[in-house]
């Protein structure tokens, strides 16, 4: 997955707290549904807490090895966007990780370049949740 090109990243300061986070759970995982209220939000998981659907989309990895994924719904509106998690003060879902810590993750989001869009076009399509039973993404 390292030769595609980038759909998703974090801010210096999502990173910072994802750093923390990690040290805190261990490996983490985040997750975009299409829900309501804080389903547009990225959530944060320790990896292997939440399953993913056999049809979420494996959108990249950010940090290193930490998966991120969306549902195939939410992917299908977002997928000609790329993403940046960054994190603002304030409360958002209390089954996300950074919740105690007075600040939410979310996302920002530009459409791709022409030359973006271009690339994917000829890349495999992204794995999904089919591709990994467990959620893990390996």
């Amino acid at each position: 997955m390292d030769d595609r090109t980038e759909r998703v990243r974090l801010t210096a300061e999502a990173e910072a707290l994802l750093h923390r986070l990690a040290s805190r759970h261990g490996p983490l995982m985040f997750h975009q549904s299409g829900g309501c209220c804080d389903g547009s939000a990225p959530m944060c998981y320790p990896r292997g807490e939440f399953r993913v659907g056999s049809s979420d989309v494996l959108l990249g990895r950010v940090v290193g090895e930490t998966p991120f994924w969306m549902s195939s719904d939410q992917y299908g509106y977002w997928r000609h966007t790329h993403l940046t998690v960054d994190v603002v003060k304030g409360r958002g879902s209390g089954f996300s990780l950074e919740a105690p810590e007075g600040v939410r993750f979310l996302i920002r989001s530009r459409l791709l370049t022409d030359e973006e869009s271009e690339r994917i076009a000829a890349e495999p399509p992204l794995a999904t949740g089919a591709d990994h039973p467990d959620g893990t993404a390996g």
